[in-house]
C-alpha cells in the first residue's frame, strides 16, 4: 500500500487527487492552511485519507508537521497554491508590488521546494514528485502568478536531475481553465468562462477528475520512465509538439 501526500488537499484539484488515490487503495495524507476545510475533505473520502493541516509556504510549520507526515513516503503531489493576486487590489508602491509578487512566490514555488526539500529522505525508489503548474506560464497577462508557476516548471528540471539516480520521478502537469475549484473565487463571468471554453479544442471545461487521472498516470509504473516533464492538459487551448 502506498503512502501519498497531497499538499492543497482539501479543496478542487487536490481534493479530487486524494480521492482517486484513496479510490486505488492507497493511505493518502491532505495538507493545508484550513483545519477546518482538511477535516471535511478527510470525512467526506474516508478512512484511507488523513489531515495534517499546516502553511506549506512557511519553514516552521513544515518542520513543526514532519512528525505528522509518513515515515515512508511514495508520492508526493503539490497542488497547493493558486493566484494570490486574485481579489487584491492592486499594488500601488513599489513595496506593495514586491509584496504581491512575493505572495504568489511563496503560496507556488516556495511551498512545493520546502515540502519536497522536508520529504525528500522518505522518499522511495520508484515514487514520484508531481507539481501544479499552469496555462498562466505560457501566456502573456498573469504577471507574478505566470511566473510563479514557470519558476515551478523551471525547478522542477533540477529536482528530476536530483532524483533520478533513486528512480524517483518529478513532472509538472500544466492545467487549463479548470472548473469546480476555488481558483477565481467569486470573480467567474459568464463572459469569461465562454471565451476560456472558446478557446479550447474539446468544447469543454477541464475540470479536476481530468488533471486527477493524469497525476495517477505519472505515479503508476507504467510512467516510471516520464521524468523532467511538464504535461499540459488545457483541451487544446495551448497547442505544442
Amino acid at each position: 500500500m502506498r503512502q501519498v501526500v497531497v499538499t492543497g488537499g482539501g479543496t478542487g484539484i487536490g481534493r479530487a487527487v486524494a480521492a482517486a488515490f484513496a479510490a486505488a487503495g492507497d493511505q493518502v495524507t491532505i495538507t493545508g492552511r484550513r483545519p477546518d476545510v482538511l477535516a471535511k475533505t478527510a470525512a467526506d473520502l474516508g478512512p484511507s485519507v488523513r489531515p495534517v493541516p499546516f502553511d506549506a509556504a512557511d519553514p516552521a510549520q513544515v518542520a513543526a508537521a514532519l512528525s505528522e507526515l509518513p515515515p515512508r513516503l511514495h508520492v508526493l503531489v503539490h497542488c497547493a497554491g493558486g493566484n494570490t493576486d486574485i481579489g487584491a487590489p492592486d499594488p500601488a508602491s513599489l513595496s506593495e508590488l514586491a509584496a504581491a509578487w512575493h505572495a504568489n512566490l511563496n503560496a507556488n514555488v516556495l511551498s512545493a521546494v520546502l515540502v519536497t526539500t522536508a520529504l525528500r529522505p522518505r522518499l522511495q525508489p520508484g515514487g514520484a514528485v508531481i507539481s501544479l503548474s499552469s496555462i498562466a506560464a505560457h501566456r502573456a497577462g498573469a504577471a507574478a502568478y505566470g511566473a510563479a508557476k514557470a519558476a515551478v516548471e523551471a525547478w522542477n528540471l533540477t529536482l528530476a536531475a536530483d532524483l533520478g539516480p533513486d528512480r524517483i520521478t518529478a513532472n509538472v502537469i500544466a492545467p487549463g481553465y479548470i472548473e469546480d475549484t476555488e481558483f477565481f473565487r467569486d470573480r467567474m463571468t459568464p463572459q469569461r468562462r465562454e471565451t476560456l471554453i472558446a478557446q479550447t479544442l474539446t468544447a469543454r471545461p477541464g475540470n479536476p477528475s481530468d488533471i486527477a487521472g493524469v497525476v495517477l498516470f505519472l505515479a503508476s509504473p507504467a510512467a516510471t520512465h516520464i521524468t523532467a516533464q511538464t504535461l499540459h492538459i488545457n483541451g487544446g487551448a495551448l497547442s505544442g509538439r
